[in-house]
């Protein structure tokens, strides 16, 4: 099996970003966006998914946070996507639960190509840092669009913002790497009866 990973380089009149993903990572992670939280939230991505991602990201900030997010976002899909190619011999699905403190979070992935999100983080709407928490939710949703990936991901106790929105991003990034995983009894055939996960 040929390493997986892609760079993607993206850059607009609102951001400027490039991104490397290994799939088959140990955890290490180079992150920075300007967004401290959001740089929290996507360092569990990959630690707790053992990706490894180095990611450079400048946006129109003096405007805010939301440009930057969505094309994070919309970078991430593309380069997982790209680093799995076809997606033969992997396990396509995961799902995951996480504790952190009194907070739990549930996440589920399929990577069929059928872009969708289903998401409840149960944030209260208030600043996280500094950082609009709806904002996370955007950010997931262009994930799973660019990426054409399933995502459902739920908050399903806590009382602290910052508990409950990683708790979800430890188990997403659990589920997602439980998705990617190669299974050797797989080789060479893409997970759909259909035989294409486009």
């Amino acid at each position: 099996m040929s390493k997986r990973e892609a760079t993607i380089e993206r850059k607009t009149a609102e951001t400027d970003i490039k991104l490397t993903v290994v799939i088959d990572g140990e955890g290490v992670f180079d992150i920075e966006t300007g967004l401290g939280f959001f740089d929290h939230m996507l360092c569990q991505i990959a630690r707790h998914g053992v990706f490894n991602i180095s990611l450079k990201a400048k946006g129109d900030l003096h405007v805010d946070a939301h440009h930057t997010v969505e094309d994070v976002g919309i970078a991430m899909g593309e380069a997982f996507a790209k680093a799995l190619g076809d997606k033969s011999g992997i396990v396509r699905s995961g799902s995951a639960t996480f504790p952190l403190d009194e907070a739990l979070g549930f996440a589920a992935v399929d990577l069929g190509g059928r872009p969708y999100s289903v998401l409840n983080l149960n944030i209260l709407g208030r600043e996280i840092g500094g950082f609009p928490p709806d904002l996370l939710n955007h950010f997931l949703e262009s994930f799973a669009n660019s990426m054409r990936a399933n995502f459902h991901i739920k908050s399903i106790s806590g009382v602290n913002d910052h508990h409950k929105a990683e708790a979800c991003f430890k188990a997403f990034a659990k589920a997602l790497d439980s998705a990617t995983t190669y299974d050797d009894r797989r080789a060479g055939i893409v997970p759909s009866t259909k035989g294409s996960l486009d």
